[in-house]
């Protein structure tokens, strides 16, 4: 049965445990969470299914530490584009760049702003004035050197 304090999604409270297990540890096997659920671990692997195919699930991934491979500063950039208008190019240009690690279209004063990594602030330069500034459409931007990320989770299901 559906958990009625989440509209619109076909997910129940097993779904939600099996989620919130994983999101703690993704390496945990699907027998062990079956075992702490006390289902079969075919009902774990037929619910996983169902949610990768609804779109509830995209993939799983490994996490790094980029200061321990040599990458030691984080930038938030916010970017003012030209005119709306121009975004969806924008975005497929700097998708090209491999620094920028996740990039949204927001409101208030930025027309989008980016999470962007690099080795040191020379890195960053290049980065910001080499690459970000020469896409097309974008007006200006503003850069925040982030000094410690304090805290860093998904959101919790349960």
């Amino acid at each position: 049965m559906a958990d009625k304090s989440r509209p619109n999604l076909e997910i129940d409270n097993l779904d939600i445990d099996i989620l919130s297990i994983l999101m703690n540890d993704a390496t945990t096997a699907y027998t062990e969470i079956a075992k702490e659920l006390i289902v079969s671990g075919g009902t774990i692997h037929v619910r996983m299914k169902k949610m990768q195919d609804m779109g509830i699930i995209k993939g799983s991934n490994l996490i790094v530490d980029a200061q321990k491979v040599g990458y030691d500063i984080t930038a938030f950039l916010g970017i003012y584009l030209e005119k709306g208008s121009i975004y969806h190019d924008a975005v497929k240009e700097m998708k090209k760049i491999k620094e920028i690690v996740e990039l949204h279209y927001t409101t208030g004063g930025y027309s989008m702003f980016a999470k962007i990594i690099c080795r040191d602030t020379g890195h960053l330069r290049h980065v910001l004035n080499d690459k970000i500034q020469a896409v097309q459409g974008i007006q200006r931007t503003e850069t925040f050197i982030s000094l410690e990320e304090s805290i860093k989770r998904q959101i919790t299901l349960k």
